[in-house]
């Protein structure tokens, strides 16, 4: 089985859009990409979002790769300046509650979920651990696609996947979730 390092982007500017990430953002992927180099990834796949992009090169330049981009992985929904704020964080919550909500912009958790879940389902035939860098909201819909709801600590669902968190699966068995130890 592969062994998937989900990493959480670094902590990203307070913007809307695709913001970068904060001086605190980059030295979290400085200390992300020296652990991952230690586990030896042969592998680094990234959401096109710029947040994520940024933390995937970080982990590619210690590792001596290049950084793949892959549109599933991407966020289920990104905040734009075409929505207010409050309505963002009323389709957000709604997502989280219903799973099969379909938010004004994105996918309902189910959906995107699934698409994490396709996506690696395709890169298992990767060599080595494979470092893949994305989004809280999508990292916690596969994990409720695999785990269930109960299993997992409801400030995961409600506050999301901290910034460089961790999570580990060997295939798609979870193996550790949203882990910081690193970042220590």
């Amino acid at each position: 089985m592969t062994i998937f390092y989900l990493v959480q982007h670094a902590e990203k500017e307070h913007q809307l859009g695709d913001p970068g990430l904060t001086a605190l953002g980059r030295r979290q992927a400085t200390w992300t990409a020296r652990w991952l180099q230690d586990m030896r990834v042969g592998a680094v796949f990234s959401s096109p979002l710029r947040r994520a992009r940024e933390t995937a090169q970080f982990i590619a330049v210690a590792s001596g790769l290049d950084v793949q981009e892959d549109a599933r992985l991407r966020e289920r929904m990104n905040w734009s300046d075409d929505q207010p704020v409050g309505a963002f964080l009323a389709d957000w919550a709604a997502t989280v509650r219903d799973r099969d909500h379909v938010p004004r912009s994105g996918d309902s958790s189910r959906h995107a979920g699934a698409r994490l879940l396709g996506c690696l389902t395709d890169l298992a035939v990767e060599r080595g651990p494979v470092a893949v860098v994305t989004h809280g909201g999508v990292t916690v819909d596969l994990l409720r696609t695999l785990v269930g709801d109960e299993v997992l600590p409801d400030s995961l669902l409600h506050n999301g996947v901290p910034s460089c968190a961790i999570t580990t699966l060997d295939g798609v068995a979870v193996v550790d979730i949203a882990s910081q130890a690193h970042l220590r």
